[in-house]
């Protein structure tokens, strides 16, 4: 009954997504912020592949002192635009205008949704605590505590040995692929910088010919990544090993690492030695948990998400940190 019902529920939210994707139009959204945030926002809803698309733009910048007039412009442009929903970024020198304008965009009938710059730092995980008619936010130590620890190792432990158990015929199949097609060793070992900023070996199939690290130097300029070495029709891999990269089984053998206790299943993605060194200040606080296989930035796809968007990513994740999200990131 488990089983069937855990099977069936997937089934019918990808039903009811698909479904709810052609009987509702895209949502028009109106920005009311600094033009660098709003691009952001057009980036991300792009990325995203969300049914929703930015139409228009206006500040409070040039309108704090006239409130009536910005009002004015906002339900012209509602109207004008058709807009569902608006977004407004909080403004700094006068908070107060900022909450008049939301009880304005209110009263348009559409959507309103807020984007405090705090989240960036805080995430998801907050609370929302009431001090005598003042409204705070909560924000939950930075970390994991001692007994939260004990349980994502046991969770990596159980479930990489589980991994390599049921698992090994498909490890020994890629193996004799690998050797039948190419020279060279079959496990590629590469020093990562792990927990803490200690390095270790990271195991991975090889997809490469011999000699790729070499080559690196003279392929700089096909980068395609932002901050990050990544070319998507990189020369030096092999034929098995595309297909290895284009399904990631070329990641497996990092099971054993896993076990081992160099990482988890799911965490920050371990680094190379001078991709670390760029890092610096309180970003480095990505690396108070144990590298994983997989987190966000992988299922987002590595080569489309910038450094800075990374490091937020892996930041936030440390920050909301909970089994179940580590369940869903595995099983996306």
């Amino acid at each position: 009954l488990w089983g069937a019902t855990f099977v069936l529920t997937l089934l019918a939210r990808q039903a009811a997504r698909a479904v709810a994707r052609r009987v509702t139009t895209v949502e028009r959204v109106l920005f009311v912020g600094s033009d660098a945030s709003c691009e952001r926002l057009r980036t991300k809803l792009t990325a995203g592949g969300g049914r929703a698309v930015v139409v228009g733009r206006m500040s409070l910048e040039g309108a704090q002192d006239e409130l009536a007039d910005a009002a004015a412009t906002l339900h012209e442009l509602v109207g004008d635009l058709r807009v569902h929903r608006v977004i407004i970024e909080p403004s700094e020198p006068r908070p107060q205008a900022t909450l008049d304008f939301v009880r304005e965009a209110k009263g348009t009938g559409a959507r309103v949704s807020l984007l405090p710059r705090i989240l960036e730092v805080v995430g998801s995980a907050i609370e929302i605590d009431d001090l005598h008619g003042l409204t705070l936010l909560g924000v939950r130590r930075f970390g994991l505590s001692r007994s939260s620890v004990m349980l994502k190792r046991s969770f990596d432990a159980v479930g990489s040995g589980l991994g390599i158990l049921f698992l090994s015929p498909v490890l020994l199949a890629i193996a004799v692929m690998i050797r039948s097609d190419s020279r060279g060793p079959v496990i590629y070992r590469q020093t990562r910088i792990g927990r803490d900023g200690r390095p270790f070996q990271i195991w991975k199939f090889r997809t490469m010919i011999v000699g790729a690290d070499a080559m690196k130097p003279s392929l700089r300029a096909l980068n395609e990544a932002d901050g990050l070495f990544k070319i998507a029709d990189d020369p030096r891999l092999t034929r098995v090993g595309r297909s290895l990269r284009r399904y990631s089984l070329d990641e497996l053998p990092q099971l054993v690492n896993v076990l081992r206790g160099e990482m988890s299943l799911v965490g920050p993605r371990p680094l190379v030695g001078d991709d670390d060194a760029r890092i610096t200040g309180l970003d480095r606080s990505r690396l108070h948990l144990t590298p994983g296989m997989t987190g966000h930035w992988q299922i987002l796809g590595s080569s489309r998400v910038p450094l800075p968007e990374m490091l937020k990513l892996d930041y936030l994740y440390i920050a909301g940190w909970s089994l179940w999200a580590d369940v869903k990131l595995l099983l996306r």
